[in-house]
């Protein structure tokens, strides 16, 4: 009675299992969606933390900040497609991420009001 059950699993096992080239898409879908929404929060998160620490008058690091994203969000993208994985690209941009956001919500720069 037990041949049954292991054929019965194995074809589940084999029908789970996906083409290379679904594989590939995948990853690529993966680091497309890291790239552009991963990308915008580091890029963002480090534009705020730059525009409250920049020793300089308040709108000048705003506007230092502001114009050193579009560079930041470049690298970013860059980087997530150089990666060998997805998985290093989503933990590469998440860690630095979560680091910036705990500077700033120490530093009291950060809102997480809703209202």
């Amino acid at each position: 009675m037990q041949a049954p059950a292991t054929t019965e699993t194995t074809e589940k096992i084999a029908r789970l299992r996906l083409s290379a080239g679904a594989v590939y898409r995948l990853g690529v879908a993966s680091r497309s969606v890291a790239a552009i929404v991963g990308g915008y929060v580091l890029a963002a998160l480090v534009t705020m933390l730059l525009s409250v620490s920049l020793p300089m008058a308040r709108s000048e690091a705003v506007m230092t900040a502001t114009l050193l994203s579009f560079a930041i969000y470049t690298c970013v993208v860059m980087w997530v497609f150089a990666t060998r994985s997805a998985l290093r690209a989503w933990l590469g941009l998440l860690i630095p991420a979560a680091v910036i956001a705990a500077i700033l919500q120490w530093m009291d720069a950060l809102s997480w009001s809703l209202a």
